[in-house]
């Protein structure tokens, strides 16, 4: 039953996808044959002819109904369709960029777990204490901040000013750190209270003080028992980030120019690429509802309860 349900909500997804964004894609402003046509051979190289002759080639004067529906009809045979700009099919295109996305996105998530918890646990254990109070102030600023914001300042910092490292590149290890850390940061803000809060109430019940009556350490106490409690609650807020994160992937691979799903989808948007925009969203939306059942799982292997 909850893999039907995780299935229904998946078309649901994509049906919604795909006509929001076709719809949003039509009310842009400005001449669509020419973003098309500017997107295949430049801007410098663009004028009214070959504007026209993209207009004619792809049929941007017919019926709106009939493209979206021709759309629909390709999807339900698991056919994006081609791209308006280079002319390959969207699958492929989307196949080669989800793959530099999923590394960042990953090596995100692994800084923010190791920054946030970790950081969250030592404030909770200790609670009203200075570290306590310095985090609650680092991570609401952190929260608060755009990540565009986060991204130019880390570039300016530790690329410009310091340069210890690369402000934007991709293939090497090092070009992974500005990004990733732009992208963690903001999460870990969000895990270190979560696991604060979760440690606070933790070191406060009664079966752990029942463990230090046992003559158990704090820190045993807190890797034989207090670990998997504080998992639930972490695992449950990185369903709720990942929402957060194919936001802010699409901002940092722009501003550091990542070659993923992101920084495709900005450009696609800037050459009125419809098939490409369609493709690129649906699959950041189904991503989505994959890691919450994924999520669900976990949470039920964790938590015998099962899942809220």
């Amino acid at each position: 039953m909850p893999l039907l349900s995780r299935a229904l909500q998946a078309i649901m997804v994509a049906l919604i996808v795909g006509v929001a964004t076709f719809l949003m894609m039509q009310s842009l402003p400005g001449d669509a044959a020419f973003r098309i046509a500017a997107g295949r051979y430049g801007y410098d190289n663009v004028n009214a002819a070959a504007a026209e002759a993209v207009r004619a080639e792809l049929g941007l004067d017919g019926p709106l109904l009939g493209q979206l529906l021709r759309w629909m009809g390709d999807l339900a045979r698991l056919d994006l369709g081609v791209s308006l700009v280079s002319g390959q099919p969207v699958w492929e295109e989307i196949a080669h960029q989800l793959g530099a996305s999923a590394e960042l996105a990953a090596a995100a998530l692994l800084l923010s777990f190791l920054i946030g918890p970790p950081l969250g646990i030592i404030a909770g254990l200790n609670p009203g204490g200075w570290f306590d109070r310095a985090l609650l102030v680092a991570a609401t600023a952190l929260k608060a901040a755009p990540q565009f914001l986060i991204g130019l300042a880390l570039i300016v910092i530790l690329a410009v000013e310091l340069r210890w490292l690369p402000a934007a590149g991709y293939g090497e290890p090092r070009h992974f750190i500005l990004p990733a850390l732009a992208l963690a940061l903001g999460l870990a803000a969000v895990s270190a209270r979560i696991a604060r809060n979760a440690a606070a109430e933790a070191a406060a019940s009664a079966w752990w003080r029942f463990s230090e009556g046992k003559g158990l350490s704090r820190s045993r106490t807190l890797l034989r028992h207090g670990l998997r409690n504080l998992s639930i609650p972490l695992l449950t807020c990185l369903g709720l980030q990942f929402v957060t994160l194919v936001e802010g992937v699409v901002v940092i691979e722009s501003i550091f120019g990542w070659p993923g799903i992101g920084h495709a989808l900005v450009h696609a948007v800037f050459s009125r690429d419809v098939p490409m925009v369609q493709g690129a969203a649906l699959t950041l939306g189904l991503s989505f509802v994959i890691v919450n059942a994924l999520i669900d799982v976990a949470l039920r292997r964790v938590d015998p309860r099962g899942a809220s």
